[in-house]
């Protein structure tokens, strides 16, 4: 008689946890392979890899009893957020469970008097502006996109303001996490240093959900300044843009956000925010503080970029105007998306030390014209970190071969700079190939025996980062 053919492993495991999570989760639990299908990889042109269900959690107890129930089978368990990462983070290469993380949105706790906030992981950062705003607060790392908090501390996210008040790295004080058998620990205390111990909220941050699942977070908070003055300036080519915003924080001006724009998304801005600027290179600029001191940190500043050959700056001082101009900016991915119909957007970043900021930038834009490519650049100018989206049509073999040769071509350039190559996008599945030439065999290695010891079962996100 002829025996049917033994299930593959992965589909094994997941039937042995099947029932259990449906009676975990009830009707937040879901085989449907649109839903599914809408879980994998989203952003990038890295292939999407399904998991074989999604559930949705509320509470911290159900994400412990989920993990208890994978790690029973050997089920992997991928944390999803909003699903903007740009590296294939949330993939599932070996299928497994999905946890939206989208449900847990609650603002749990706000110290105004501690400058503190106590959130779970699917609030997103434009929720928790909302919820700050009346109270005089605002949190102030800004990745452009409405990411959860959960996501960006996975990420270790930065954006617009890291110049001045740093990444997720900086302003997480401590989270909640379940370990891969299920286990809640707290990686901290709401005060704001300690010297017990390893620092294990720092583990976790940038681990990319590889080593646990973070189901609560304690954020440092910001109070709103008294003025705000945002403004926009150009230049004749990237290099003299460049060099204004590095002298401007070398002479110690506290530059709240300080953007650069290339030529060619500038032009992509004016089509799609309806922008009218000079198809030139660009910085975008924002200044915080007293009345006084906005006032001076703007002649300041203006100084510098008459200095370096750049144009008069149009100021945005309203609340209004400065929203709209700082649209056209975090729009970038969207407007590049509809400036070649059809193409896909490549986003990827690197960063370098700023005195190697301009270089880097002149000869990444050579390189991408030496391969014929459409991909304009935008870049946190006053940290050294940069984005290029190459819009490449996926059905020209070619034209993708192009495309992978220039990025790898700079991430070992940022690399050869002594820079990293990601400064806030992460590594997921799309970088890894670049991990030992930035830490080293050994350092990949000793990034392995932290996985190994605390997910010996290989079941958080696996085939991420190392």
């Amino acid at each position: 008689m002829n025996m049917p053919p033994t299930p593959p492993a992965r589909a094994r495991s997941f039937s042995a946890a099947r029932a259990a999570l449906e009676d975990l989760f009830g009707d937040r639990f879901s085989v449907n392979r649109t839903i599914c299908e809408q879980h994998a990889n989203t952003t990038t042109w890295i292939a999407p890899d399904a998991p074989d269900a999604v559930a949705f959690p509320v509470t911290s107890g159900e994400v412990q009893a989920a993990v208890r129930i994978c790690a029973a089978s050997g089920v992997p368990v991928i944390g999803f957020g909003a699903g903007s990462s740009f590296e294939g983070h949330v993939n599932a290469p070996l299928g497994g469970l999905c946890l939206d993380m989208s449900r847990m949105n609650r603002v749990l706790a706000v110290h105004p008097e501690d400058l503190d906030c106590v959130v779970e992981p699917g609030v997103t950062r434009r929720q928790l502006e909302a919820e700050l705003r009346d109270r005089g607060l605002f949190f102030p790392v800004d990745p452009g996109a409405d990411a959860t908090l959960g996501g960006m501390a996975s990420t270790r996210a930065s954006g617009t303001m890291a110049v001045q008040h740093g990444t997720m790295m900086h302003n997480v004080i401590a989270m909640k996490v379940v370990l891969p058998d299920g286990e809640l620990i707290s990686t901290g205390r709401r005060a704001r240093k300690s010297a017990a111990g390893y620092d294990l909220t720092r583990l976790f941050i940038g681990a990319e959900g590889t080593l646990g699942i973070i189901t609560e977070l304690t954020l440092k908070l910001q109070g709103i300044p008294e003025a705000t003055s945002s403004g926009v300036c150009s230049f004749p080519d990237v290099r003299t843009a460049c060099s204004a915003a590095i002298a401007a924080i070398q002479a110690g001006i506290p530059v709240a956000r300080v953007e650069f724009v290339d030529e060619v998304q500038i032009g992509i801005c004016n089509a799609y925010s309806k922008m009218d600027l000079p198809e030139v290179p660009h910085l975008f600029v924002e200044f915080c503080g007293s009345a006084n001191s906005v006032r001076e940190q703007s002649a300041l500043f203006g100084d510098i970029v008459r200095d370096h050959g750049g144009g008069e700056f149009a100021w945005a001082l309203q609340s209004e105007d400065r929203r709209r101009l700082w649209r056209g900016r975090h729009d970038v991915f969207w407007a590049a998306k509809s400036f070649r119909p059809g193409a896909s957007v490549i986003v990827t970043d690197v960063c370098v030390p700023v005195s190697r900021l301009a270089e880097c930038l002149a000869e990444t834009r050579a390189d991408i014209d030496r391969f014929g490519l459409i991909a304009p650049i935008v870049g946190h100018v006053g940290d050294g970190n940069f984005h290029t989206m190459p819009l490449i049509r996926m059905d020209d073999a070619e034209e993708v071969a192009r495309a992978s040769a220039f990025l790898e071509r700079l991430s070992h350039r940022a690399l050869s700079m002594e820079g990293t190559c990601t400064g806030e996008h992460g590594i997921g599945t799309g970088k890894k190939g670049c991990m030992a030439a930035e830490h080293g065999d050994r350092g990949v290695e000793l990034m392995r025996t932290i996985k190994r010891a605390i997910d010996p079962g290989n079941i958080m996100n696996p085939g991420k980062v190392v």
